[in-house]
């Protein structure tokens, strides 16, 4: 009997000890010293290069542990925000237990783009190190910031401005905004995209933001009015009123400029697959239109396309029914017979989309 009692007491004593233990090791965490950033270092310079391989290493954050008084689990929170914005806005890179942390070029130029920072400028990021212990985060403690600068980029397809008569010579217009010409690809000069014209124009560069203004580069005709453009004592390339496809290629200075007349073709078309219907221009959408009644047809065999000058050498379809459009692409289905507004929107170069809508 007194064994029992003996290993009983011994046994309560161990949980009261062991509980104590558990309260003085909370009591003890506390904010004894922050983290201190050892990379990057303070006003190192980060450009960004879109041509470099995607998945090299662009930036390694690392940084000494944070000190709780005791030994203990330590969360760590990359986070950046823009420079002067005291992390009011700041994004979080990764929420780790490690003291380093790496990214790379394609993941780093994400983030810091999603600050709004212009691409192919500089601009300056501060960072900084979170600790925290605890679920959720207790005892925060951050590291003393670091600004760093980086120059991301951007693959959007390179774009210039086509200012002129048409629409007042206001590069800066945005209702509806200036016709744009895009490249094939990023870091192509081989402009091109649909434009109304109306006398004379020219071509428009963006500034290093993005900008359509005067005073950035432009380019003219030589004067010849053969197809061929200069920077410098350049005049105003001319068209009649009408729809263009125009081309322009800065590095090789050529331009182009060819009348486009859009119209819809099919069985599913009052006039089937013997002739066009013509569509009309809206400038304030900067789209095609045409209102129309139309028989039910089931695409790819049947339906409508889009075509230029009642010729099939250029004509518009739709593959995979998705409303984006492809050159020789499928024919464009029709549900159910019924009166249709059908737009063509050719006014952003080289993504061209449609709409059917039943009145």
């Amino acid at each position: 009997m007194k064994n029992i009692i003996k290993i009983t007491y011994l046994f309560t004593l161990a949980l009261i000890l062991g509980s104590c233990s558990d309260d003085d090791e909370k009591l003890i965490l506390t904010t004894d010293g922050a983290s201190v950033i050892n990379t990057p270092t303070n006003g190192q310079e980060f450009i960004l290069n879109p041509l470099e391989e995607q998945t090299n290493i662009a930036i390694t954050f690392s940084w000494d542990h944070s000190s709780y008084g005791t030994p203990t689990g330590i969360d760590y929170s990359v986070e950046i925000a823009s420079s002067g914005t005291d992390f009011s806005e700041a994004r979080t890179l990764a929420t780790i237990s490690d003291t380093y942390f790496t990214m790379t070029i394609a993941d780093f130029n994400a983030a810091v783009s999603s600050l709004g920072l212009s691409p192919f400028i500089a601009s300056n990021v501060d960072v900084r190190i979170k600790s925290t212990v605890g679920d959720p985060s207790q005892l925060p403690q951050y590291s003393n910031p670091i600004t760093i600068s980086v120059t991301p980029f951007t693959t959007d397809l390179p774009k210039i401005a086509v200012p002129g008569n048409h629409q007042d010579w206001a590069p800066d217009a945005t209702d509806p905004p200036v016709p744009v010409l895009a490249a094939s690809a990023f870091g192509e000069t081989d402009y091109e995209g649909y434009v109304w014209l109306d006398g004379e124009y020219k071509f428009l560069a963006p500034n290093q933001t993005g900008e359509f203004a005067w005073g950035n580069t432009d380019w003219g005709d030589d004067g010849s009015f053969n197809g061929m453009l200069v920077a410098d004592d350049e005049v105003n390339c001319t068209a009649t009123t009408g729809y263009y496809l125009v081309k322009a290629d800065t590095d090789a200075l050529t331009y182009s400029a060819e009348a486009h007349s859009w119209g819809v073709i099919g069985n599913a078309t009052p006039t089937g697959w013997d002739s066009d219907t013509d569509m009309i221009y809206d400038p304030a959408t900067q789209t095609l239109r045409i209102t129309l009644d139309l028989v039910a047809q089931a695409a790819p065999d049947n339906g409508f396309k889009f075509r230029v000058n009642d010729d099939w050498t250029i004509n518009l379809g739709d593959t995979g029914a998705d409303g984006t459009m492809e050159f020789s692409g499928d024919n464009i289905g029709v549900p159910e017979s019924g009166n249709y507004t059908i737009v063509l929107d050719l006014s952003n170069p080289r993504e061209y989309t449609y709409s059917l809508t039943l009145n």
